[in-house]
């Protein structure tokens, strides 16, 4: 008998026991493509279905994923000045950074995943699929030492308040994910602004305050890298003198570019060395990750390469207007620092809350572009404007819509 018989075999009762039929449902269709087929009309099926499509994205996510275990990891020994060489007790590094994103990525998924059976289960059909990409973004977007409490209250608020009450997986008008940093945003900004809260695993970012580590690293940990004579994580290490732990925008906003090199080198900003959201930081990973989506026609290169254009406009007005340190800061800079080019691939591009037309998906980039470049200079207490950018324009993606389809009908009546 086939794995597939043998599923079809011990299928539970819908009715009887929702859960455990959402449960055996999900397990079918990750591991075989249902067989939906084209019945009458025209329309032809293929097997690239939501599931499928939503894995190709989550797969572009694995990079940023690998890079910002290693990153929380440089970003907390820089601090204390131990092994900073970007080669240097690589192990230390990535197992520190490891077991800071584990407990994050777990607390999302079980928290978002949980809420997607219960109310698949309340509504008789199948787990829709969107929360594996939201669930995948959601840690790579938060500081890594936010509470596990907050992140669990910030999924259960955006997936029933944006997604599950509108009808659930393609019904939501907002992102997801940036719905869930924007509840920790303005619910608990302490957790996920100033300089502190980007690295992990020290008191403060003053001289001399201490490193802190748990039972993992000083017992587990310690004890399996002193059976191979490897380099060990060191409990009287205290933040050396002169370290801030300020991201590059928040330099930025002080004094301009000019302030950003008196702590950070284009080629840190550019490669991913620097305190930050996990997986915004490294700029090649975020390009190749582009490129896949691209090629894949997972992602919309127009959007993508519309919020580029915009961007870059809006900097070079600015650069113009020149009335601040921070509108001085040159085109080509503002695009690496802070969480551009991760909004413009991973964000702006979810095809559920942008637009749809090919015309209406250039209008919708370039607006991101424009709005994220003022919100970032302009505003004083938010130094990054992407977040707001796009859910601001996740609103207006259906009216943008509807004004060119207008066009379009305008146009073909004309004709006519």
């Amino acid at each position: 008998m086939s794995l597939i018989d043998k599923l079809k075999k011990i299928e539970p009762d819908k009715k009887k026991h929702p859960l455990l039929w959402v449960l055996h449902e999900g397990i079918s269709t990750f591991l075989y493509v249902p067989n939906h087929v084209t019945s009458s009309g025209v329309h032809v099926r293929d097997g690239m279905d939501l599931k499928r499509l939503m894995v190709f994205v989550v797969l572009a996510l694995q990079l940023c994923y690998v890079f910002g275990a290693y990153n929380i990891g440089q970003q907390h020994f820089m601090a204390i000045g131990q092994h900073t060489g970007w080669s240097e007790a690589l192990h230390l590094k990535i197992a520190f950074g490891l077991f800071k994103i584990l407990p994050l990525f777990l607390v999302t998924h079980i928290v978002g995943l949980g809420l997607e059976f219960w109310f698949a289960a309340k509504r008789g059909h199948g787990i829709q699929e969107g929360f594996l990409v939201s669930g995948a973004l959601i840690p790579l977007i938060m500081p890594p030492d936010l509470p596990l409490w907050i992140l669990a209250l910030a999924v259960i608020f955006a997936v029933v308040i944006g997604k599950e009450a509108f009808g659930g997986t393609g019904m939501n008008f907002i992102n997801i994910a940036l719905l869930t940093r924007l509840f920790v945003f303005f619910a608990y900004p302490s957790t996920i602004s100033g300089d502190e809260v980007w690295v992990s695993g020290i008191e403060a970012t003053t001289a001399g305050a201490a490193a802190e580590y748990s039972w993992i690293h000083t017992g587990l940990l310690n004890g399996i890298f002193d059976m191979f004579g490897w380099s060990l994580f060191d409990t009287s290490a205290q933040v050396v003198d002169g370290f801030s732990g300020a991201t590059p925008l928040a330099l930025a906003y002080q004094g301009g570019w000019d302030q950003v090199t008196t702590q950070y080198t284009p080629g840190q900003i550019f490669w991913g060395g620097i305190p930050g959201s996990i997986g915004e930081t490294s700029k090649p990973l975020i390009i190749l990750a582009a490129l896949f989506l691209v090629f894949t026609r997972i992602a919309s290169w127009r959007i993508m390469l519309g919020t580029l254009l915009g961007a870059i406009g809006m900097s070079l007005l600015f650069n113009l207007w020149g009335v601040t340190p921070f509108m001085q800061v040159p085109w080509m800079y503002q695009l690496i620092m802070g969480s551009f080019l991760f909004a413009a691939v991973f964000m702006a591009t979810d095809p559920v809350t942008a637009a749809t037309t090919l015309k209406g998906k250039w209008i919708y980039g370039i607006l991101i572009g424009i709005l994220g470049i003022i919100i970032r200079v302009i505003n004083p207490a938010y130094p990054e404007g992407w977040m707001l950018a796009i859910i601001f324009m996740n609103v207006f993606a259906p009216l943008i819509d509807h004004y060119v389809i207008e066009k379009n009908i305008k146009k073909r009546l004309k004709r006519a």
